[in-house]
């Protein structure tokens, strides 16, 4: 078997990408890596048939292309993985691994080929419904912005502000990734998960998919989110190539 590893276009693994996209189901947090020209793509063939692809971006500066952080086969292929994986690194000579555990081809070959591993965020994807109630609280958008960042939502208790946020489109479709603040005055009070659970309506409303993820040690967000309705989908890890 002979496995050859170049470097390619992105438009060369676009039909690849969409079935990684659609096989895996979930929000792809690095997705806009590619459509912002952040990540280095190389191509797979075996026996010079076309087999799959791999990308490198830079972990810690844009510029850099050091870490893998995306790694598709074709079905009929995936019983060489391990071969793949390895001549990929080999080719790259990349020192870092990045994935989420949601995307079990890469998540594997992190933990047979990485060491150091280490858990960076919570992948969260929505559940369920949320019935939670706040009769004096409203909810709504105070200010505009652009299709790229859903911006300016807030809750408020008359005139004043007790949580801000929105969300992000710039991953794949149809996930929209939901962020939030409230301010220290507010918070342990209910107004983060009730904010949630009306974006998430909000989202909905505009024809994408809620998503969200937070740092492993805030516990204060993972409970907001989880009393929203979301559910914990995966983790994002992070770890060094093992020579």
């Amino acid at each position: 078997m002979k496995i050859q590893i170049t470097r390619t276009s992105l438009s060369t693994v676009v039909p690849m990408r969409a079935l990684f996209l659609q096989q895996g189901c979930f929000q792809f947090v690095h997705d806009k890596c590619h459509r912002y020209g952040w990540a280095d793509t190389w191509l797979v063939e075996i026996d010079g048939e076309t087999a799959g692809y791999g990308s490198v971006w830079g972990r810690d500066e844009r510029g850099a292309r050091d870490t893998v952080f995306e790694f598709y086969l074709k079905t009929p292929f995936r019983n060489q993985a391990s071969r793949v994986f390895s001549e990929l690194l080999s080719v790259t000579g990349v020192p870092y691994l990045e994935c989420q555990t949601n995307d079990t081809l890469l998540s594997a070959m992190v933990l047979e080929f990485g060491k150091g591993i280490e858990a960076e965020a919570i992948l969260f994807a929505d559940d369920r419904e949320s019935k939670l109630i706040m009769p004096e609280v409203q909810f709504g958008r105070q200010r505009q912005s652009d299709d790229a960042d859903h911006g300016g939502y807030c809750l408020q208790v008359g005139n004043e502000e007790r949580a801000t946020g929105g969300f992000l489109t710039n991953y794949n479709f149809p996930y929209a990734d939901l962020y939030l603040d409230v301010p220290e005055p507010f918070r342990r009070q209910g107004y983060g998960s009730y904010f949630v659970q009306e974006l998430k309506k909000e989202i909905y409303r505009q024809g994408y998919v809620p998503s969200a993820r937070c740092n492993v040690r805030n516990t204060a967000s993972r409970s907001t989110l989880l009393k929203a309705g979301f559910r914990v989908c995966g983790m994002l890890l992070n770890g060094d190539v093992r020579r």
